[in-house]
């Protein structure tokens, strides 16, 4: 992960601001945002194998609540992401604002995203 955002900065760099990646900070966000993933994976791929019904092997709720979780990490990594961004102190308050605003937006489109999801798979 860390090759894709030394690739990024390189492409920004001739812009005039400076980026610092939080790597304390976004990394055990990604890795537990992975670690769901993947159990995620397992558990429909299991279900998969054995030629059980997902809804009968992982109840909607469930689901709706794991992929509400992985998409609520992503949304907390690009709120730590956008603390990264070094701007003038003055547009400082207008980052912040504009970092809740994306927080909340993604965090409410996740929400009704998995329940969006999770509801389709039910149905099949």
């Amino acid at each position: 992960m860390r090759g894709i955002d030394h690739e990024f900065l390189a492409r920004v760099g001739r812009f005039p601001v400076r980026i610092e990646i939080p790597y304390d900070r976004i990394e055990p966000l990604r890795l537990h945002r992975i670690e769901l993933g993947l159990d995620l994976a397992y558990r429909i791929l299991d279900a998969w194998g054995r030629r059980q019904r997902l809804r009968d092997v992982l109840p909607r709720e469930e689901l709706e609540r794991r992929l509400f979780a992985m998409l609520r990490l992503y949304a907390e990594e690009t709120q730590a992401l956008s603390h990264s961004v070094r701007l003038p102190a003055f547009l400082a308050p207008v980052r912040e604002r504009v970092a809740r605003r994306l927080l909340q937006e993604m965090s409410d489109s996740g929400r009704s995203l998995s329940r969006e999801i999770a509801g389709a798979a039910g149905r099949n």
